[in-house]
């Protein structure tokens, strides 16, 4: 069963968000999330571990379809993304600014990959989820 670290997963695709006209970094966002969780007092481990799995995470968000290269006329350079509807169906299950956003995620983690095409696709389609 593969886990992911939704909490990482959630800084990664807001910075999708937000990265018009400057340059996708997944890896300084993963040292951003470890600072606000120390300040918080919670350990996030390995910060270079974290900075690796932010990069698998770019890599795997992008080939698995949850977000797509930003076009040039929304501001879009070559190195930056938008959310794909996919994608968007992700942030709002899994984004902790919305109450209730545990329960998602634990069903996100019963899966055998929550983030399998398929998988997701069928699990985010259940009204019952959310």
């Amino acid at each position: 069963m593969t886990t992911y670290n939704w909490d990482l997963i959630e800084r990664l695709l807001h910075e999708v968000q937000n990265s018009a006209g400057h340059s996708f970094t997944p890896r300084p966002y993963a040292e951003q999330l470890s600072a606000e969780k120390a300040e918080e007092g919670e350990l996030i481990g390995n910060l270079d571990h974290l900075k690796v799995i932010a990069t698998e995470y770019e890599k795997l968000l992008l080939d698995r379809g949850f977000i797509a290269s930003r076009p040039e006329d929304e501001g879009g350079n070559g190195e930056n993304f938008v959310l794909t509807p996919r994608g968007s169906s992700l942030l709002s299950l899994i984004d902790s600014s919305i109450p209730g956003n545990d329960h998602p995620r634990q069903v996100l983690d019963e899966q055998q990959d929550a983030l399998d095409e398929v998988t997701f696709d069928e699990v985010a389609s259940k009204a019952q989820i959310a």
